[in-house]
């Protein structure tokens, strides 16, 4: 499956309770349609015990399936929590946007998106010149009687 196509069958679920596992997301969303890949992202450190962060994707094998689940399951108790689910969104790259290590104007696609603003700077403003009539003034301030 492609990647976009990939992503529009994925919901995100989130507000899962601690107790949660694997199984359980995939108990519960598996009425909806043919279950490609359950993700429960675990926390960087786990140090305080945590078995995951409180959120999981659900990949469908189809969107119509994730759709089905989002409108189902969204605001659903589960584990005595409510569940926020919602289509997931696909990940930013690590080069682009904010937080990058790269300028923006470096950027693959940002020069091409932006090139119409720069021709706008070089332009001469309209109107009279606000500079014209002072070329005799020698010294700033107000002009001494």
């Amino acid at each position: 499956m492609a990647d976009a196509a990939r992503w529009k069958a994925t919901v995100y679920v989130g507000g899962l309770a601690p107790q949660v596992t694997n199984s359980n997301v995939v108990d519960a969303f598996i009425p909806f349609g043919e279950i490609a890949e359950v993700k429960l992202p675990k926390p960087d450190r786990s140090d305080y015990g945590e078995t995951h962060k409180g959120f999981a994707y659900v990949e469908f094998e189809d969107s119509a399936d994730a759709k089905e689940a989002i409108d189902n399951m969204d605001q659903a108790e589960f584990f005595g929590r409510i569940l926020k689910v919602s289509q997931a969104k696909a990940p930013k790259s690590a080069q682009e946007g904010l937080g990058s290590k790269t300028a923006v104007w470096d950027q693959e696609g940002w020069l091409a998106e932006n090139a119409g603003d720069q021709a706008d700077l070089h332009e001469a403003p309209a109107g009279p010149d606000p500079m014209q009539g002072l070329e005799e003034l020698d010294v700033a301030g107000p002009k001494q009687q």
